[in-house]
């Protein structure tokens, strides 16, 4: 009997060991080295974004300025390098304005389960989207920013449209 206890002995810490090897194997294959923080329904604005001057970016539509502010995140960083950016946003839903890029942006997106007015984010990697109206959403954006005063947003985007749904756009930092 002693030694079938030897023996079991021996293969509960064989067992112990091999546990913490997959532990250990699991929890490595889990974490990230990426800094980014994900973005998030923006419950925290303060947190996230940047009250520096290079994180102010004004949107010109026809004869109207609106101011936003810029989240600090490498979607961002790539939007930046493209500025200033005039272009050309065609209509989608009723809700908002998209423009896409010819080329992919670095993403990290989730669903802010909220849009709000004044929203500027990328759907899937090269979509720029201006939301005019705030509604629920199931899909998944990467955050750039948002309008800090949104009021008459929707009007201006409507009045430069032109009857076409079309609307140009100027993007560019303050």
């Amino acid at each position: 009997m002693t030694d079938m206890n030897v023996l079991s002995q021996k293969m509960k810490n064989v067992m112990i060991v091999l546990l913490g090897f997959l532990f250990l194997t699991a929890n490595m294959a889990c974490k990230t080295d990426d800094p980014t923080i994900p973005d998030t329904n923006m419950e925290n604005d303060n947190e996230m974004m940047s009250d520096t001057t290079s994180n102010q970016l004004k949107i010109n539509i026809g004869s109207k300025t609106f101011m936003a502010t810029l989240v600090d995140n490498p979607t961002v960083t790539a939007f930046k390098a493209k500025l200033p950016l005039t272009v050309s946003m065609s209509e989608l839903n009723g809700n908002e304005k998209l423009y896409n890029f010819p080329s992919n942006l670095p993403i990290n997106p989730s669903n802010p389960r909220t849009i709000n007015t004044g929203d500027l984010m990328i759907y899937s990697s090269n979509v720029l989207v201006l939301f005019y109206k705030s509604f629920s959403t199931s899909y998944s954006y990467t955050r750039l920013g948002r309008i800090a005063n949104p009021a008459g947003l929707e009007a201006a985007l409507a009045a430069s449209a032109a009857g076409s749904g079309d609307v140009t756009v100027t993007f560019e930092l303050e």
